[in-house]
């Protein structure tokens, strides 16, 4: 086998110092959360100035077709550099250049996304406390067979169509996120909803609320169910039903199965609005179809005509937001039903809130849907990754047109 250092122009390790950031502007400074697997968190990123940039690039100025791999935190994750992104490497980070007359970056990419590689990587870090892979380690990784370049690029062609896919899905989401969000705060932050101009304000507990709105309890407007103690000896991955906990909330899907069948009252639907209420107090809407609510998580429902899930959604997040810095346990922050009494939220008349519902629904059903193609479109890359690297499906005669990248 060929090892990876014999196909690469150069294997660079990061500066081992931390990158001073700015607020606006700069270059992306790529740190180990940003690498994601086969992609780059760029839009996430931290910030470096100009100067910090040829500070940190002076062994090698990262450009489109780079790789960029994750040392530790977590292992082995990988992603290449887009044309027009200009970063700059974070603490324990690789820089990757393979010699694309051999091996095409793209290719090494995903191939470097397989389980194997993936599998020996996790099994040779090291560490007293953190798993850690080592440079010498990555310039030594000896890769499997190679098909031929073109055949290379076809497979990296295909993959790549996946993630294209994925990416405009989560780029519409996000969109759509901040559409919502624009148009909450227009009426309910600002105030300025259709008709607004003759409305006088007048006070509340909250501060100044139109007249005609009122302040109603969360436990008013909304359903909220409590989750169910599962046993978790009967916890498996293969039989049952998905059983939501609260580190499964930010991914949106759980891969913890049960047979344990708790009763309706704790069935979870695609739309269902869900808090974490120990740790870190998630929140998110599910979109990974029927599962089972477990206990420390809260299941929100809409129960009132003057509000819709978005709202509903909005307005929780600066409560659980404020809760989430402010309470402090001796072990494990919690939050409980006491502190959701103490939530109010201004509520339109019904005629208003029919008005923001034919507005928000369809761009949260409308999030739903693409947060579900987008489950299903990995999935679907996943399985094909290791069956294309393997060469189990062969692409020789496969008709590919191939972008100026990929060729």
């Amino acid at each position: 086998m060929t090892t990876l250092a014999e196909l690469c122009e150069f294997i660079i390790d990061c500066e081992h110092r931390t990158a001073p950031t700015v607020t606006t502007g700069g270059h992306p400074l790529i740190r180990t959360p940003d690498v994601g697997v086969g992609r780059l968190n760029i839009e996430g990123a931290q910030r470096v100035s100009e100067d910090t940039y040829r500070a940190w690039t002076k062994r090698a100025i990262p450009r489109a077709g780079d790789l960029i791999l994750a040392r530790e935190a977590p292992v082995g994750n990988v992603g290449i550099v887009r044309p027009g992104v200009h970063p700059a490497l974070g603490q324990r980070t690789v820089l990757i250049r393979s010699r694309s007359d051999v091996l095409d970056p793209h290719y090494l990419n995903y191939l470097m996304s397989a389980p194997e590689l993936r599998g020996w990587m996790e099994s040779v870090s090291s560490g007293a406390t953190v798993p850690h892979l080592n440079v010498a380690d990555i310039r030594s990784m000896e890769l499997p067979p190679l098909p031929r370049l073109g055949a290379q690029r076809k497979i990296a062609a295909i993959l790549s169509a996946y993630d294209d896919l994925i990416e405009n899905n989560d780029r519409r989401i996000r969109l759509l996120e901040e559409m919502a969000l624009r148009v909450y705060r227009e009426w309910f932050v600002d105030f300025r909803y259709p008709g607004h101009e003759s409305v006088p304000l007048v006070d509340s507990e909250l501060g100044p609320i139109p007249k005609g709105w009122s302040l109603r309890p969360l436990f008013d407007v909304a359903d909220i169910t409590f989750g169910f103690p599962f046993r978790s000896e009967l916890f498996n991955s293969e039989m049952g039903v998905p059983v939501i906990r609260i580190r499964d909330i930010p991914t949106g899907e759980s891969g913890t199965l049960t047979t344990e069948v708790p009763g309706d009252t704790y069935r979870v639907e695609d739309g269902d609005i869900l808090v974490g209420m120990d740790g870190e107090f998630h929140m998110g809407r599910w979109s990974a179809g029927e599962a089972w609510l477990n206990q420390r998580v809260a299941r929100f429902r809409v129960a009132s005509d003057t509000i819709c899930r978005y709202t509903l959604f909005l307005a929780l997040e600066r409560p659980i937001s404020d809760w989430n810095q402010a309470i402090v346990g001796t072990t494990v922050a919690h939050l409980g039903k006491r502190h959701l009494e103490l939530i109010k939220i201004p509520t339109p008349p019904i005629s208003l809130g029919t008005q923001l519902s034919a507005v928000l629904d369809p761009i949260f059903d409308l999030e739903i849907r693409l947060r579900k193609a987008t489950r299903n479109l990995r999935a679907t890359r996943d399985l094909l990754l290791p069956r294309l690297i393997s060469g189990e499906i062969d692409v020789t005669h496969l008709d590919i047109t191939l972008s100026e990248d990929s060729a």
